[in-house]
């Protein structure tokens, strides 16, 4: 594939990027790995809206070729704050990549990109959760130079969990 890969970080007042964003993420959440159903009309609708009423929250775009109307990628990101550092710290959302592109190193690339906006925000750490049956996603962060998380290694490595509160 001779395609140029293009990042941007998202403007998420800009037509394109936002009508990107929600097909993007939208296609990730029918993926296996995304829970295999896609996104509910509500959040269709309203998700671009609400992220950028979050100050700490940030998006980057990958497209192919020269404009934007071919998304192939797409990393979600929230500024949280790490207290035993007492910095920012950023945690990576999401990160879509169409099946199509995946092998290609886009996710790479929107890593590193994500990894300069953390710089430039002060941030002191990349943090995300992987399934653990996504072995192509855990080869892409170690390449990326993430580590499993642990504290000491004899006490084990965190488990990501959640409580839905609906």
């Amino acid at each position: 594939m001779s395609d140029t890969i293009r990042l941007c970080r998202a403007d998420y007042t800009r037509a394109t990027h936002a009508a990107a964003l929600v097909f993007l993420l939208d296609a990730y959440a029918r993926d296996p790995m995304g829970g295999g159903q896609g996104l509910s009309e509500f959040a269709k609708e309203h998700v671009v809206n609400e992220l950028a009423k979050l100050p700490q929250a940030f998006s980057v775009l990958a497209f192919v070729g020269e404009g934007e109307d071919q998304p192939v990628g797409l990393v979600n990101c929230m500024q949280g704050f790490s207290t035993f550092a007492c910095k920012p710290l950023v945690n990576v959302h999401d990160l879509a990549v169409l099946e199509r592109y995946r092998g290609l190193r886009v996710g790479e690339q929107m890593l590193a990109l994500v990894e300069l906006i953390g710089r430039e925000r002060g941030a002191c750490k990349l943090t995300l959760e992987v399934l653990s049956g996504n072995t192509s996603a855990m080869r892409l962060y170690a390449r990326a130079g993430f580590l499993q998380y642990a504290l000491d290694p004899a006490a084990g490595q965190a488990s990501f969990m959640q409580k839905w509160l609906d």
